[in-house]
């Protein structure tokens, strides 16, 4: 039987990678997100941008790479060169995965319609397939240089699936097309982040701290041009948590902007999704 003395089971980190992308829409930036069904295991009902956990054979060194190396990106996201390298990898990779952006190509160029590629997408998702292996097998490279470094979220103790979530800011590349292929997401689309945003003030919909800040974050350009040229020092954001108030327990910087949004009522919903 648990007691107040128990200490509380903290799970495992997963290292993941999320990548928030970007496009010059007709009312401003806008930003692709994923509403995800109810039945997923982590973060069922919300709204969330493209990404997912590291596999392990995103680790190979071996995987064809165009733009800051590995250890480039270790030191922005402050952690050794094989994660770094694998991180950049999920992040790619999961990108195709869940909405058919490919950020590879070559020295010259981004691939310009990845949906030649559907069948060897459907081998990623299956797990029939290894990111570098598919990249090698078409003649393609990583870009690295398509992604910038954006956030460092930790999920919080109290959740019993975490992650080590690093967030990236790329820009949808000319004529390619995101769409709703997964089976992750119930919806999909491009909003500003102020639609976003409007919508989780009235509770239309439901984000997670990390998927709020960074719409708060996207809020204030008006292009791509200018979210990407921004400076950003990603340091790791670990929200605190108030024994025994679950997700109302939450401290970050902004917390209580975010919690108002959940009262009135608000919460019953969330807690429905």
């Amino acid at each position: 039987m648990t007691t107040p003395d128990t200490p509380m089971q903290v799970s495992p980190l997963r290292d993941a990678s999320t990548v928030v992308l970007i496009r010059d829409g007709d009312g401003g930036l806008e930003v692709f997100l994923q509403h995800r069904v109810k039945q997923m295991a982590f973060a069922g009902g919300m709204t969330v941008f493209p990404g997912g956990g590291v596999d392990d054979r995103d680790r190979d060194a071996e995987i064809r790479w165009i733009g800051p190396d590995a250890a480039w990106w270790g030191e922005r996201l402050s952690t050794d060169v094989e994660t770094a390298r694998a991180l950049v990898a999920a992040a790619v990779r999961e990108t195709f995965e869940e909405c058919g952006v490919l950020l590879a190509g070559d020295a010259g160029a981004v691939v310009p319609d990845p949906s030649v590629y559907a069948a060897q997408r459907e081998r990623l998702v299956a797990k029939e397939l290894s990111f570098a292996r598919f990249l090698s097998e078409v003649g393609l490279a990583l870009r690295a240089d398509l992604l910038a470094p954006m956030a460092h979220w930790i999920t919080p103790r109290f959740e019993p699936r975490r992650y080590d979530t690093r967030f990236f800011l790329a820009a949808l590349p000319a004529g390619q097309t995101a769409d709703g292929a997964t089976t992750e997401a119930a919806e999909t689309g491009w909003q500003t982040a102020a639609e976003a945003l409007d919508d989780w003030e009235t509770g239309r919909r439901f984000l997670l701290p990390p998927t709020w800040t960074q719409l708060r974050d996207l809020a204030r350009f008006d292009t791509v041009a200018e979210a990407v040229a921004a400076p950003r020092t990603v340091v790791p954001i670990e929200p605190s948590v108030a024994d025994g108030r679950g997700i109302l327990g939450i401290g970050f910087d902004g917390a209580e902007s975010y919690l108002a949004a959940l009262r009135d009522g608000r919460l019953d919903r969330l807690e429905e999704r």
